[in-house]
C-alpha cells in the first residue's frame, strides 16, 4: 500500500445502489460465493459495513472481533434502510485521517489502519461485483477503490507464504484484461461467472 488515503464513499454508494436494485425474487438466487445466496451476500455486506465502520472509528469490540466465517450471514428485517446507512457510516468513518493511522481490527485480525481501509475497499469492490453478477445489474466500481483492491490482492497472491490468494486459488486472467477482471481473477473468481 502506498499510504495514500482515498474516499471509500463512491464505492460504498455504488454498493448501496446495487443493493437497492435487488428485487425480492432475486433474494434466493445464486452468487459467485458458492455458500451464499443473494440474501446471504447482502447480510455479509451489512455485517462488513458495520465492522469496517467500527474499525475506522477504532471502536473495537464484538463487531470488529468476530470472524466473518463464524456464521452464514443473512439479511435482517429493515435491511433496505439499514444497509445504505451502514455503508454511508463506513465511508464517513474513513474520511477521518486518524482512521488511516495506527492499528485497528476487523474480523478479529489486528491491522494497520491503511491496510484495513484497503481490505474494506476490496470487500466493497469484489462483493459489489458478486452482487451485480448475481442480480443482473451493470457494474462499474470506483477507480480508487478498484486500484486499492488490486494492490491488496496482487500482493497477497505474490506472497510465497500464501497458497495463491486471500480468498482462494487465483483464476488466471490475461495481463491485458480490464483491471476489474484482473481483480476478480486474483480474488479467486471467474470473471465470466453467470448465474
Amino acid at each position: 500500500m502506498t499510504g495514500e488515503t482515498f474516499d471509500l464513499g463512491p464505492q460504498a454508494l455504488i454498493v448501496a445502489r446495487l443493493a437497492q436494485g435487488v428485487t425480492e425474487e432475486r433474494l434466493d438466487g445464486v452468487t459467485p460465493c458458492p455458500e451464499y445466496a443473494v440474501h446471504n451476500l447482502l447480510g455479509h455486506l451489512a455485517g462488513l459495513a458495520v465492522a469496517f465502520r467500527d474499525a475506522g472509528r477504532k471502536d473495537l469490540g464484538p463487531t470488529t472481533n468476530t470472524s466473518p466465517d463464524t456464521v452464514v450471514p443473512d439479511i435482517e428485517p429493515g435491511w433496505r434502510e439499514a444497509l445504505p446507512k451502514a455503508l454511508d457510516e463506513l465511508a464517513e468513518a474513513w474520511r477521518d485521517p486518524a482512521a488511516w493511522t495506527g492499528e485497528t481490527r476487523a474480523g478479529g485480525v489486528p491491522l494497520p489502519g491503511a491496510v484495513a481501509a484497503a481490505v474494506a475497499a476490496d470487500e466493497l469492490v469484489v462483493h459489489g461485483w458478486d452482487l451485480a453478477r448475481a442480480t443482473g445489474q451493470a457494474y462499474e466500481p470506483d477507480a480508487a477503490a478498484l486500484q486499492a483492491s488490486y494492490a491488496l490482492l496482487a500482493a497477497a497472491a505474490a506472497d510465497p507464504s500464501s497458497d495463491g490468494g486471500l480468498f482462494g486459488p487465483v483464476v488466471p486472467v490475461p495481463d491485458d484484461a480490464p483491471l476489474l477482471d484482473r481483480v476478480i481473477g486474483v480474488s479467486g473468481r471467474d470473471p465470466g461467472w453467470k448465474p
